[in-house]
């Protein structure tokens, strides 16, 4: 998952680039960039971090421009070299420089087809530079000194032909605009908006709505399934849609866990979504489990808390903190390699033990991914005293591997893949678990009349991919490559990497 932005300002853009990443970072704190345009000059600043330690004041002095792009990433297939940073840049046509997040599925057959047939080279391992390269190679065939708008459709309108998958991303051509364009399905979020500022009209394209907010832009829309945002260096803005069978089918998984709670996405309220996920599972408990004995409701810390707090009050218990998070410790779903995860749980929380002690406690999280925190976080509960700990999921099992954009597991290390519920609490060490059922997910967050979602990517829970390319061959080879001992051997080639260059350095 990664956050992206663009701005077409009218005045200085560095600062409030800088300032939406920070509000975007909960995307991904593996790598940060940002390309800003300075007349026909670009300036560019990417390294591995997080957004503050990247940008240092002698880098923002440098990312002169009144428009740019920006992107914080997490990477999607293990891979955490500073090359895979973004933005990237092609210089020809134009120069033009591509943020991306999302993942595509045919990215293979996409770099055979831009070495024999585009003539162009890819460099590293990031579908996003393929994507990239495929945009520039259309406008390029277009064979024109100065292009318009309905140019950048045509270009964008051929992308969506070429690539599959999930994909939302914001571009800048050099000496003609910016635009950001989303797959035909929708999958990933992408929002813009406008302020009035002294100086003329300002616009923002983002990957969540918060980005605007933070800076007040008054947020215009989502940028539609298959559509294209474009503003042109007089600060017109363009729309169009360049999908042939557009179908709003944003990823689930999106309001589950990863976006902001004060985020909307899709005209949907990721707070309130959150909020009837806890009241539909308080039903669900009801219903299965009439003569519980929970004394008292625990979330664990911090997206489960919406939903944790709705259960309570249906369920008529009290809701109580009972774990402290540690801010300054990596988001655990996103680190690399189990090794590091069973480390990271302990460092990460720590139990209140006069919340738990003699209690039956029902500890609610939005989802149960690997099993190995929830395991050691039901564990830390016995550890406090609970007479019984019992865990409730805001989600259904994830049985399958996401493969538009979240870097979950392999599927056999995903803890529900091929088992029972019953198996799953037993794994994890509770005296009772309960999961959301899907239907109730799916109503939960597309509340009807309030959305204009068709359908949702629920594929990490059935195996439904909506795109429908993904093959079983496919899911095989995403196998081989997010399994931990392969993403071990990369780390250690990384490592053997670094090293060499250091020991090259050395000797100069």
């Amino acid at each position: 998952m990664c956050g992206i932005v663009g701005i077409f300002g009218r005045g200085p853009v560095n600062q409030a680039l800088y300032d939406a990443l920070l509000v975007l970072q909960h995307r991904g704190q593996d790598a940060a960039g940002m390309v800003t345009l300075e007349g026909r000059r670009l300036h560019l600043r990417k390294d591995n971090g997080l957004a503050r330690d990247v940008f240092r004041t002698k880098h923002m002095l440098d990312l002169k421009g009144d428009m740019g792009i920006a992107h914080v990433r997490y990477p999607t297939a293990g891979c955490s070299s500073s090359a895979e940073a973004q933005p990237f840049y092609v210089n020809s046509p134009y120069g033009v420089t591509l943020a991306h997040n999302g993942n595509l599925t045919n990215a293979e057959e996409l770099k055979q087809d831009l070495y024999r047939e585009d003539l162009r080279h890819i460099n590293t391992s990031s579908d996003s530079e393929i994507l990239l390269n495929i945009f520039a190679h259309e406008l390029q065939v277009l064979g024109k000194m100065r292009i318009e708008a309905q140019d950048v459709f045509k270009a964008v309108a051929a992308v969506h032909r070429r690539c599959r998958g999930g994909y939302a991303a914001v571009a800048m051509i050099n000496g003609n605009g910016l635009l950001g364009f989303r797959d035909p399905f929708g999958i990933r979020p992408l929002v813009y908006g406008r302020r009035e500022t002294p100086r003329g009209v300002e616009y923002m394209i983002a990957s969540e709505s918060v980005a605007l907010d933070a800076q007040d832009f008054e947020m215009l829309d989502d940028v539609q399934p298959g559509e294209v945002v474009y503003i042109d260096m007089e600060g017109k803005l363009h729309k169009f849609q360049c999908a042939a069978n557009p179908i709003l089918s944003p990823c689930v998984f999106e309001f589950v866990y990863f976006a902001r709670p004060d985020s909307i996405i899709d005209n949907i309220f990721v707070h309130k979504a959150r909020s009837r996920m806890g009241d539909r599972l308080a039903k669900k408990i009801q219903r299965v489990w009439p003569n519980h004995d929970i004394d008292v409701v625990v979330p664990i810390p911090d997206t489960s808390r919406t939903a944790a707090l709705e259960l309570a009050n249906c369920l008529g218990l009290k809701y109580t903190e009972g774990f402290i998070k540690n801010r300054y410790i990596g988001r655990t779903f996103i680190m690399p390699g189990q090794q590091h995860r069973k480390k990271s749980v302990r460092q990460k929380l720590n139990a209140i033990e006069s919340e738990f002690r003699g209690k039956n406690v029902l500890l609610v999280d939005d989802s149960i991914v690997r099993g190995t925190t929830s395991q050691q976080i039901v564990q830390m509960a016995r550890d406090s005293g609970a007479r019984k700990v019992y865990f409730a999921s805001a989600a259904p099992p994830v049985r399958y591997p996401n493969v538009y954009g979240i870097d979950m597991p392999a599927a056999s290390e995903l803890v529900a893949h091929g088992r029972t519920e019953e198996e799953v609490q037993a794994i994890i060490g509770a005296d009772r678990l309960v999961f959301q059922d899907l239907e109730d997910l799916i109503n939960a967050v597309g509340k009807k009349g309030k959305s204009k979602v068709e359908r949702f990517d629920t594929s990490v829970f059935d195996g439904e991919y909506v795109t429908g390319d993904v093959s079983h061959h496919y899911l095989e080879q995403l196998q081989l490559l997010r399994n931990d001992s392969s993403r071990q051997a990369r780390d250690e080639e990384s490592e053997e990497e670094t090293e060499s260059v250091l020991a090259l350095h050395s000797n100069l």
